[in-house]
């Protein structure tokens, strides 16, 4: 980690003092700040600020106009009060300020900072605008750029003082930041330290400010306003999208936007708009009603309108449809869906693709539910399976992750989903040419159930291997096995639905024996503890046996963390930690809402949806203070709230049925 350097006051007749002056604020600070950029509606009310000396300004006005510094490696001086302030000169060409903006850190969650237009820089009478802004109002601990909305008549070419101090009863530093490289010509930087210089010091420092800024120099457009420390326990905060490209929206430009309506245009805190137009890679900035970007918007909500966005309160109808955008942002034109969009999540795993393709399906966007399911079928392997994950472009796996089983199951269910809601005119041709992959996949289940009826030992959703069966692979290819006898006898395949009729019973049975007695834990040999997967013997995957509903509220209690969400599982070999995923979480919402369990099925939901960042997005996890952590949004989870919301608005989606077994002889 690089040095983080900051203008400190030293004991002024200590043989150290030249080096304490540049000394380091404590290395905590350091690592909590250096990340920390963004931007936040700010709000204050003046406060009484203590008296600096009475040192005489003898500067005079610049010739130029100097209205703005960006450099801001630095954390040059603290403004904590009693004993600190820093103050920059500056001309301006114009008659009037009405916005100031400077580039602060703070380790201290309350209190407040108070920005002033002083006409001489050590009389507080000569006042002629002031603002204050409160730290928690900020929202706490952060650093970036702070915008001060001020308003007071000004005389162009005059010498001004940009005043700024701090008031906290806190120990954490509150500094102004700029840079060390001098700038000649230019009007002073001064520090105000008592115990060190007794008063004012002129420097050859420049600290970071604007006044009037305009365009880029906004905070939220090129640079970001200040973020609270909070909101970076997510890597990404959003998306922007053109149907090709995505880009993420950082943290660091997330605080204070917000979305326009039904669209992934996003509204900056300066008003203007960011957006990705089409055939750009890299988002742009452009004013409001820019032709492009409300074609952009025009067209997402178009999209929207031609499906269904569920939801039976306000809150749930908002979040779904930010889910479906940001779920139709995730996917590629050749039906790649990723993860997320940051580096670790831009890939296609089959099972996040087929709970896309469930919930694209059951809200009428069929396209998007079959661009899925093309992919599928292009990117499975010779033996029928599929590896963990592909690159986006379809190439192959990134790794040598180990592949995964459960997705012979997910694939063929999300076919069966998407099946039973596709448009009739054409859908069994377009069956027809997704059946090898079924068959494919089907088959090497049937192949791999043991004389008990059950899957080998396979990394499940955890992307954790088990040395025993686990649930997380059992229970999605119950419903694959079941999903693909009723596609095959749909189309007249008889031979293969009454062999993969027969297996699910078997593959039932093996469940029933094995896991059934142990409340669905996670591996047969119960050594594995709780698992959430449990959910998946639930509709819409599978019909819920007798004593389901004991094994899910049970488990539930399990799992359920201090922050109101629950853990994946408890397994004693293995920690999650604090974090709850909301994955996890919303299986529950969605099974107790396919058994009947409405109003837990709503608190369930409602407790997701209470974590949306601020601009709206379900993140992956839930840290222990309750906020959104690792990437946001995550298209998993995304489907799940989709799925969940219409099962309450009252269209659950039903799970395959256990078929009968077809008598032998039938059409092959």
């Amino acid at each position: 980690m690089a040095a983080w350097w900051v203008q400190l006051p030293a004991p002024r007749h200590s043989p150290r003092a030249a080096q304490q002056r540049k000394g380091q604020y404590p290395m905590a600070f350091a690592r909590t700040l250096l990340p920390a950029l963004l931007s936040v509606a700010l709000t204050g009310v003046p406060a009484a600020l203590p008296d600096t000396d009475t040192d005489t300004d003898t500067v005079a006005a610049a010739a130029a106009a100097y209205d703005g510094q960006s450099a801001h490696e630095t954390a040059l001086f603290s403004v904590k009060a009693g004993n600190n302030a820093a103050s920059q000169e500056f001309t301006v060409d114009g008659a009037r300020l009405s916005r100031v903006a400077v580039w602060l850190g703070s380790g201290a969650a309350t209190g407040s900072v108070t920005a002033e237009i002083r006409r001489v820089r050590d009389d507080p009478a000569s006042v002629i605008a002031s603002r204050t802004l409160h730290l928690a109002a900020l929202g706490g601990p952060g650093a970036g750029w702070v915008e001060f909305p001020v308003d007071a008549a000004v005389v162009p070419g005059t010498t001004y003082h940009l005043f700024v101090r701090a008031v906290t009863a806190e120990s954490g530093p509150i500094a102004w930041y700029g840079t060390t490289r001098p700038a000649a010509g230019t009007p002073v930087s001064w520090n105000y330290d008592r115990s060190h210089w007794g008063g004012w010091h002129a420097e050859t420092s420049r600290l970071a400010f604007h006044v009037n800024p305009t365009g880029g120099e906004r905070c939220g457009e090129r640079e970001p306003c200040y973020v609270p420390v909070s909101v970076r326990a997510a890597r990404t905060s959003g998306l922007l999208a053109n149907g090709v490209h995505t880009e993420a929206v950082l943290p660091s430009f997330a605080v204070g936007a917000s979305y326009v309506e039904g669209s992934n245009v996003l509204r900056l805190p300066s008003g203007r708009w960011r957006y990705l137009p089409g055939g750009a890679s890299v988002s742009t900035v452009v004013e409001a009603d820019d032709p492009g970007a409300l074609a952009q918007v025009a067209e997402s909500r178009a999209w929207l309108a031609a499906g269904r966005v569920p939801g039976g309160t306000g809150q749930r109808r908002a979040a779904a449809e930010r889910a479906l955008l940001s779920m139709r942002a995730l996917l590629k034109p050749n039906g790649a869906f990723a993860a997320a969009w940051s580096p670790a999540w831009a890939y296609s795993w089959p099972r996040d693709g087929a709970f896309a393709a469930a919930a694209f399906a059951a809200t009428g966007h069929d396209e998007e539910a079959y661009r899925i399911l093309r992919y599928d079928a292009r990117t499975q392997r010779a033996d029928g399976t599929w590896e963990a994950r592909t690159t986006l472009d379809g190439a192959g796996p990134p790794d040598g992750r180990e592949w995964q089983l459960d997705g012979n199951g997910w694939v063929p269910w999300a076919t069966w989903q998407w099946y039973r809601t596709a448009p009739a005119a054409g859908r069994d041709e377009r069956l027809r040419a997704l059946y090898p992959m079924v068959r494919r996949a089907a088959d090497h289940t049937v192949g791999a159930l043991g004389p008990d009826g059950l899957p080998p030992a396979s990394p499940d959703y955890w992307e954790l291997g088990t040395t025993s069966t686990n649930i997380g692979t059992a229970a999605p290819l119950l419903a694959g096995l079941n999903a693909s006898a009723d596609l095959a006898a749909r189309l007249g395949r008889q031979d293969d639905a009454r062999r993969w009729s027969d297996a699910a019973g078997r593959l039932s049975a093996g469940i029933a024996a094995a896991f059934a007695p142990l409340g669905y834990q996670r591996t047969v040999d119960g050594e594995h503890g709780r698992d959430s997967a449990v959910a998946f013997m639930a509709p819409p995957f599978n019909a819920a046996p007798a004593g389901l509903g004991e094994a899910l509220d049970s488990t539930y209690r399990a799992l359920l963390l201090p922050n109101g969400g629950l853990t994946p599982g408890d397994d004693p070999s293995f920690s999650w930690g604090p974090y709850a995923w909301t994955a996890s979480t919303s299986f529950f919402a969605l099974a107790w809402a396919g058994t009947g369990e409405r109003a837990r099925a709503g608190r369930v939901l409602d407790w997701v949806l209470s974590k949306r960042n601020g601009l709206g997005e379900l993140p992956e996890t839930v840290n222990g203070d309750g906020l959104p952590s690792a990437v946001a949004p995550l298209g998993w989870t995304d489907s799940l709230v989709v799925l969940a919301a219409l099962a309450l608005q009252g269209s659950p989606q039903p799970a395959p049925p256990l078929r009968a077994a077809v008598p032998a002889g039938g059409a092959g």
